[in-house]
């Protein structure tokens, strides 16, 4: 049973409100609507080309890899020059490679290695952009409400990503996917221009240092020498990985064969989402002392929508599963930034960030190619229970540190620690997500 600090006393603002975060927030909303509707888009747009469902995956496949390739070098570079500056050149690749994967698509029958090349592009945009806005991000608030600030942050780029998917999948039904992807482009300008003002002059003058290696090892001790953060990060490694199977692979058969097609499938997708909402609501009040406790305990609901897809459950019964499971990854979603922002040194945020956003995706694209083998080896049914029990066995192991069960929250100004000594056998392995939404 996880402890629970008494409730801070409301205030008229609910969270800080500073111009960075506010910049922040109102970027991420936007982007998150291009984006989200994109996604769908560019599936389509190779179907409409003529290409299969190998074909989408290749695509999407052409994404994940540089985004895996660049990260850890996106995180370096996040911490030598001004976060904003790279969020900036992210989006303009961003903006450029989706305007001109739109005039391709408007123009008719784009060729797969175009769009594969031009997903690349987003892909590698991604990889340096994610790190420098988490470091940016948690720079940009303070004290015990930050904890609040995360949780309203996440809130509004759930909604962004729901409302997305929503208005991408209904524009791409009244018109070309291509419009939705210039929608895309759209906004990743519109969004970059608004980070370009972000304000780093209260971010203190980077130490010149020994190069981007020398960088990335500072990094990587930073990681390894805090038994909570690889420990967790190891377990999200598998966590995510088991999830991406179950939901991009064999949730879309589950539905197919006995759910009764793709319309409710997608309504289990969308209670997911409302449960993120309901979860960063939830944070948005609830400040349990033993971060890292509350936070792993509430990872276990995530083996329920595997299971339910195995059994299968009816579509309403696995929509009630997948929005509990969307709530509660919420709360360790929030206890996980709180932990980041508490515990890691201002300078070093987006190294560290880019090592837990590596493992976030490092697996993914293995467990998504063996899912098929593996159904045909032993079955869909026991592959789905597999993905379970994965889940439950690494997150009940992570319990074991004893950091995970007893990091506490600090109360009053919090000052960032300096990493602990590393340990002279310290385990290594680079892994998890940090956070799931």
């Amino acid at each position: 049973m996880t402890d629970a600090a008494a409730p801070a006393p409301r205030s008229a603002r609910p969270v800080p409100a500073g111009r960075n975060y506010r910049l922040l927030t109102v970027a991420s909303i936007i982007t998150g609507l291009g984006t989200h509707g994109a996604l769908i888009a560019a599936a389509f747009a190779v179907l409409q080309a003529g290409g299969s469902a190998g074909d989408v995956g290749l695509v999407a496949a052409a994404r994940t890899v540089p985004l895996v390739l660049f990260l850890l070098i996106g995180g370096a570079v996040a911490d030598r020059i001004p976060r904003h500056r790279v969020m900036v050149a992210a989006n303009a690749l961003n903006c450029v490679s989706q305007g001109v994967f739109a005039v391709l698509v408007l123009a008719g029958e784009p060729r797969l290695w175009q769009m594969m090349v031009l997903t690349a592009l987003c892909g590698t945009g991604q990889a340096f952009f994610s790190p420098a806005a988490e470091g940016m991000l948690m720079s940009s608030v303070s004290g015990e409400q930050a904890s609040r600030a995360f949780a309203l942050f996440r809130m509004s780029t759930q909604g962004a990503a729901i409302g997305g998917a929503a208005l991408g999948g209904a524009m791409i039904a009244a018109m070309d996917p291509g419009w939705v992807l210039a929608v895309d482009a759209a906004a990743f300008a519109v969004a970059g221009a608004l980070r370009a003002f972000l304000d780093v002059s209260h971010v203190p003058e980077r130490a010149p240092g020994g190069g981007l290696l020398a960088d990335l090892r500072d990094g990587w001790k930073e990681f390894t020498g805090r038994p909570w953060l690889w420990a967790v990060v190891a377990q999200f490694s598998v966590v995510v990985a088991a999830v991406g199977a179950a939901e991009a692979v064999y949730g879309p058969l589950v539905a197919r064969d006995s759910l009764g097609g793709a319309r409710p499938w997608g309504f289990a997708l969308a209670a997911f989402g409302a449960g993120n909402l309901a979860g960063a609501l939830l944070m948005m009040r609830w400040k349990p002392r033993r971060l890292l406790l509350a936070g792993t305990l509430c990872v276990f609901p995530l083996a329920l929508p595997s299971a339910g897809l195995a059994v299968p459950l009816s579509a309403t019964w696995l929509c009630v599963v997948m929005f509990a499971s969307g709530t509660a990854i919420e709360v360790f979603g929030v206890s996980w930034m709180t932990a980041m922002h508490q515990e890691i040194p201002e300078e070093k945020l987006s190294r560290v960030a880019a090592y837990d956003w590596f493992g976030s995706v490092a697996m993914v694209p293995v467990a998504t190619a063996l899912a098929g083998p593996v159904e045909s080896l032993v079955g869909r049914g026991t592959a789905l229970w597999g993905c379970s029990a994965l889940i439950v066995l690494v997150t009940a192991a992570v319990l074991f540190v004893p950091d995970v069960r007893n990091l506490t929250r600090r109360t009053g100004s919090v000052e960032v620690a300096a990493a602990p000594p590393v340990p002279p056998a310290s385990a290594d392995p680079e892994g998890a997500l940090g956070r799931l939404g």
